[in-house]
This record gives structure tokens, sequence and C-alpha cells, in this order.
């Protein structure tokens, strides 16, 4: 009598300590291209979302899952530094002037974008 697993198509393989195992093969739909922020979400999800952490890699959604919160996050720090530099008046000219001023507040103005976009789309 075959188990719905098998009728469904899957397979069991027999292992050395007498057990039959499923071949189980998570299908991923994206290759993963993910950076610092999607391996960033993947250990948050895994630490402190692990309900939906589990749900996403047992759908196949996990890879898409990171991939777009990677690339949402790097657009956002675009977005953010280029606003802020432009509030503060932060352009090449400063930049001619005195270049460590200029340094010392492109880095200010890209840690405070991080905070940001770490709290919004990574740790929520």
């Amino acid at each position: 009598m075959q188990s719905l697993y098998e009728r469904m198509g899957g397979t069991y393989t027999l292992v050395e300590d007498g057990m039959y195992y499923p071949d189980l093969v998570l299908s991923e739909g994206q290759e993963p291209h993910y950076g610092k922020y999607g391996r960033m979400r993947k250990t948050f999800l895994k630490e402190h979302r692990s309900g939906l952490y589990s749900s996403l890699l047992l759908t196949g959604k996990l890879t898409t899952h990171l991939n777009e919160t990677d690339d949402a996050a790097h657009e956002r720090m675009e977005l953010l530094i280029r606003q802020m530099a432009e509030r503060q008046h932060i352009d090449e000219a400063l930049k001619a002037r005195d270049q460590m001023g200029w340094v010392g507040a492109m880095n200010n103005i890209r840690n405070a974008a991080e905070e940001i976009v770490l709290s919004e789309l990574i740790y929520d």
C-alpha cells in the first residue's frame, strides 16, 4: 500500500540505520543574491521569529524574501543618504573645501540611515 507521499510522486531512501527517509528537496524560486541586510534579516528571523522563518523556509519563499529585503534596504539607504545630505547641505563643494569634514558628515548620515533601515526593514 502506497502512502500519500508516494502517490504524490515522493520517494524514500533506505539509510544505513535501516530506516526509510523521504527524499525532500526544497525548491527555491530564486538564486540567493542577498548581502549584508539579507543575512541580518535571516539571523533575526531565526532567532526571534522562528515561526515565520520556518514557514518561509518550508514554502520555498525564504530566499525570495531575503533577496527582496536586501534590495529594499539598499534602495532605502541610498534614498535616505541622498535626502539627509541635501538637507544638511553636504555636497561636492564641502568635499572640495573640507574633505575630512565631508567624510565625517557622510559617515554620520550613513550611520543614521542604517539605523532607520534596520528598524524599519530588518528587525520588524
